[in-house]
């Protein structure tokens, strides 16, 4: 069993979790989405913009980011986890796996803000 600093003490249960929840999200908002166009095939910015200017659309576009980032970070925690080992990488394995989740963490955060500024900015 990997333990390391960046696992926060979380339990299996909670990422298994967290991926069925996020993914059951995602795909609420993908298929709203395709659903939407499907149903405007003369879709054009004015109508694309009215949609998106509406709160309720707003806070669905937030939960699917915050899902989004709740999916991959568990994902790629993962994935860190399973293959940055010290077998793979001897005694780097620690150092690489903390650079490796640091720089995940730090991406999607930057695309959170981000997505924040597209949704709520001025």
């Amino acid at each position: 069993m990997v333990t390391n600093v960046t696992n926060l003490s979380r339990s299996g249960l909670y990422d298994w979790m967290a991926q069925r929840v996020s993914a059951v999200v995602l795909a609420a908002y993908f298929l709203f989405l395709l659903g939407y166009m499907v149903a405007s095939p003369d879709l054009g910015y004015a109508q694309w913009h009215a949609l998106f200017s509406q709160n309720w659309m707003r806070i669905f576009s937030l939960m699917a980011l915050v899902a989004l980032c709740a999916h991959a970070w568990v994902g790629m925690w993962t994935i860190s986890t399973d293959y940055l080992t010290s077998m793979a990488l001897g005694r780097w394995a620690t150092a690489v796996r903390f650079l490796f989740q640091a720089v995940c963490g730090m991406a999607m955060f930057v695309v959170f803000v981000w997505g924040v500024q597209i949704l709520w900015g001025v």
